[in-house]
């Protein structure tokens, strides 16, 4: 049987784990021309398409100055296009560049490889493992947003 205190436990040794794997995930990234905040937000943009400033910055949970900030250094480097609104005037639309679908392949490819190194080394049986809780930490992510 499952208790309180087991759940709390696991959920302590569980954020621990994941805090590291990114440590090491963002290590694979060191010659990386943009932040981690700007990664995230073209990410979210190859995700879920192009968008307003204010849907992009509620969807990455950050202040709007914060994100067109954001959005014009990703401008600059030619990593994200801005056009006008087709219905309102006042708004733009951001959406990801050519270079920022290269970039962020380049970004995939690196974590993917050293991920693969490291679950190459694995048992069978602990890929199985693996394999069940990618989803339920998805599920655990989807259930949040």
């Amino acid at each position: 049987m499952t208790t309180p205190t087991d759940v709390r436990a696991l959920a302590g040794e569980l954020s621990l784990a994941v805090v590291r794997l990114t440590r090491h995930l963002r290590g694979r990234r060191a010659d990386s021309q943009i932040s981690l905040t700007q990664l995230s937000a073209i990410a979210t943009l190859l995700r879920d398409g192009a968008m307003t400033p204010g849907a992009l910055a509620a969807r990455e949970r950050v202040q709007p100055p914060s994100m067109t900030r954001v959005i014009a250094s990703l401008t600059e480097l030619g990593l994200v296009e801005r056009k006008p609104h087709p219905t309102d005037g006042r708004q733009i639309i951001v959406s990801l560049s050519p270079a920022g679908q290269a970039l962020l392949a380049d970004e995939a490819s690196a974590r993917e490889a050293w991920m693969t190194e490291q679950l190459s080394g694995l048992e069978s049986d602990e890929i199985d493992v693996l394999n069940r809780a990618v989803g339920i930490m998805k599920k655990i992510v989807a259930e949040s947003d």
